[in-house]
């Protein structure tokens, strides 16, 4: 799931839907598995699937209109439990960015560590991009990390998102924990050396 991340530009899953929470995004029953693999084809499971596995034809992901690897979600996204899995399953399905007016911390930071960009807006950019995803399911976002800008391609307006520098050195540069500090290797050995 390791990608390199600078400009991201794609049509949008719209779910309008607030204060979606971990279990919702992956139900419990699914959080024995230790292994990322396979967690995508169950994300949003219960509102997927029927009970007898068979899709709901109702629900945004398995309406072929819409598509894309951004998700746009309603306002307190990844609330409730710290569960990773959540995040697994949003990167495992395809998805690169979330764009929300709220997430919780938690989740917010289990998404950047499965290389997600979690793009915060304003709620009247939220509101103006589900009105743009409804006229045109085919419209396009352009997410900008290096310059830290979401564009509706639609509008043509923007906005700037903050995000944590070390995480965005990290998504640019496909780099997860470890791998940023084996790339860091020299120079704490160094400071080690000086600082014993």
């Amino acid at each position: 799931m390791k990608q390199k991340f600078d400009v991201i530009t794609s049509t949008c899953v719209p779910l309008p839907l607030e204060n979606v929470d971990t279990d919702q995004i992956i139900p419990a029953r699914f959080l024995k598995a230790t292994d990322k693999e396979g967690f995508g084809e169950n994300l949003f499971r219960d509102w997927r699937y029927n009970k007898d596995g068979s899709p709901k034809k109702d629900f945004v992901l398995n309406d072929p209109t819409y598509g894309g690897c951004i998700l746009v979600a309603g306002k307190n996204f990844g609330s409730g439990s710290s569960r990773e899995h959540a995040a697994w399953a949003i990167a495992g399905y395809g998805f690169r960015v979330v764009i929300s007016s709220f997430f919780a911390d938690i989740h917010k930071n289990n998404e950047l560590n499965n290389f997600v960009l979690p793009v915060v807006v304003s709620e009247q950019f939220l509101a103006e991009l589900f009105e743009s995803i409804k006229q045109n399911p085919k419209m396009e976002v352009k997410v900008d990390l290096p310059n830290q800008t979401v564009t509706n391609l639609a509008t043509g307006k923007s906005e700037q998102f903050e995000i944590n520098g070390y995480k965005k050195h990290c998504l640019i540069n496909g780099l997860d924990d470890i791998d940023y500090l084996l790339e860091n290797k020299d120079k704490i050995e160094t400071w080690e050396a000086q600082n014993k």
